[in-house]
């Protein structure tokens, strides 16, 4: 297939791109700049000039496709709301030039705020409002002749180049001499290796059936004391729990969430797709040596 990919360049598009490539499709991915562009022409894709603001941009992508991958977000938690707006006006653009065509568009979201306190499912409708808003959309565009499927993320994509929630939890930590948790820490985040989110969205597009909601987790929930135990380790600070009034202070916006009890599984989209995770689960990445590396990257 020939599958334009939104977010090609970042942190799961740039695991995305070799994973369709390898698998023989040819890759169109959505640029915004020049270095994206670069990074693009040099993974074997071709370039497609746009961004998530630029509506026809996106449309005439879509439209030269056989099918979609939709990972770009804004992610600005200061203006969320306006990132939630954005991704639902790329949906429309996008699901406007693949309407009654069968076509594959997957869709990215999110699991941690599903279900806090149980195990999350596949089934489990999301929220109406955020992110959910996106949800309902695709699964609309799939009773409009699209072969729709979500992929819901877990808090931690892990891997090489990770720039996201376990780089701010170190940064943190060096940040405050403590590497902090919250509570009892028994509270449970899923996880899953950048590579094995990259081949559920390969799987996604060739075979899942329209409306799917699917799960990339492979691991169903780490205690989050765990996570501070080995960054206090690896750090050689001391590892403290902090009361939810305390975690700000210490954990910045992150300190919220944190305090999340989110676990998922994926045993509907292993039994539907076949997906199994090979990749390190979240505490033997965490162990290794490349997240506390001083080029580690840029945290949110």
């Amino acid at each position: 297939m020939r599958v334009f990919v939104t977010g090609a360049s970042g942190f799961i598009g740039s695991a995305v791109v070799p994973e369709l490539l390898g698998a023989g499709h040819q890759v169109v991915g959505l640029a915004r700049s020049e270095a994206s562009a670069r990074t693009l022409e040099a993974a074997g894709a071709e370039v497609h000039r746009g961004s998530l603001d630029d509506p026809d941009s996106l449309r005439a992508g879509a439209e030269k496709a056989d099918g979609v991958i939709h990972l770009a977000f804004i992610h600005d938690f200061s203006r969320f709301e306006d990132s939630v707006r954005a991704d639902a006006r790329a949906i429309e653009a996008i699901g406007a030039a693949l309407e009654g065509s069968q076509r594959p568009f997957v869709n990215a979201a999110g699991l941690l705020f599903l279900a806090p306190g149980r195990v999350v499912v596949e089934t489990d409708a999301a929220a109406p409002a955020g992110r959910g808003a996106s949800e309902a959309k695709m699964l609309a565009l799939a009773e409009r002749g699209v072969r729709t499927s979500i992929v819901r993320l877990p808090p931690s994509v892990h891997g090489k180049g990770d720039h996201g929630f376990v780089p701010h939890l170190i940064a943190s930590a060096r940040r405050t001499g403590v590497a902090a948790y919250v509570g009892e820490g028994a509270n449970r985040w899923p996880g899953v290796h950048r590579s094995d989110a990259a081949r559920l969205f390969r799987l996604a597009l060739e075979r899942a059936p329209a409306g799917s909601r699917l799960h990339a987790v492979a691991d169903e929930g780490v205690p989050t004391r765990e996570l501070a135990n080995i960054i206090g380790r690896r750090l050689g600070v001391p590892v403290a729990s902090k009361t939810p009034a305390e975690a700000g202070d210490f954990l910045g916006f992150l300190g919220a969430l944190f305090a999340l009890d989110a676990p998922a599984s994926s045993a509907r989209t292993r039994e539907l797709l076949g997906w199994r995770p090979e990749g390190p689960g979240l505490l033997a990445d965490l162990d290794d040596a490349h997240y506390f590396a001083p080029d580690a990257g840029t945290v949110l």
